[in-house]
This record gives C-alpha cells, sequence and structure tokens, in this order.
C-alpha cells in the first residue's frame, strides 16, 4: 500500500512538472525572481517554448512535450512494474 502511494505521489509530481514546463501553465506561485532565486524557474512557466526558442525544433513545442510526457510516463511504468511482484495465478482445483 505504502509503495502505490510513493508511486502515485512519484507520478503525481512527474504530471505536475511537466504541466509546470509547458505552454498551459497559468499560475504566479512566486516573485518574479524566479523559484528559490533562480531565474530559470520563471512563475509562468514554459519553459520548454522558451529552451526551444531560437532553434528548428520551436514550432514543434507541443509535439515534444506531448512525446515526452508519454516517454517519461512509459518508464515510470516499466519502474513500477519492476518494483512490484507480480501474484502468481493460484489453482482452485
Amino acid at each position: 500500500m505504502i509503495r502505490r502511494i510513493l508511486f502515485l505521489s512519484l507520478t503525481a509530481l512527474l504530471g505536475l512538472w511537466f504541466y509546470y514546463i509547458s505552454r498551459f501553465w497559468d499560475f504566479r506561485l512566486w516573485d518574479r525572481d524566479g523559484l528559490f532565486g533562480i531565474e530559470a524557474l520563471r512563475p509562468q512557466g514554459g519553459l520548454l517554448a522558451r529552451w526551444l526558442r531560437g532553434t528548428d525544433f520551436a514550432p514543434y513545442e507541443l509535439l515534444i512535450w506531448v512525446v515526452a510526457f508519454f516517454l517519461a510516463l512509459s518508464i515510470l511504468q516499466k519502474i513500477f512494474d519492476f518494483f512490484t511482484p507480480t501474484e502468481e495465478p493460484h489453482d482452485d482445483g
């Protein structure tokens, strides 16, 4: 049970992080100086667009975000499957 809560929390944090780096983040939870004084962690999010600005990949920001999110969740699922034992089917007969 604790393992499930741990992995659900990890998945929620990963989802929150991906939401923050996306263009959809609209919250202003900290000052303009950045989170913990780090200017790269802007309060308005949209970090992926900022990282891709000036490159040939900038028009594909949303596609890159979706693929990265899918891959991250897939890897997290593989890690969860690795650490979770499979139940052996029992014979009722």
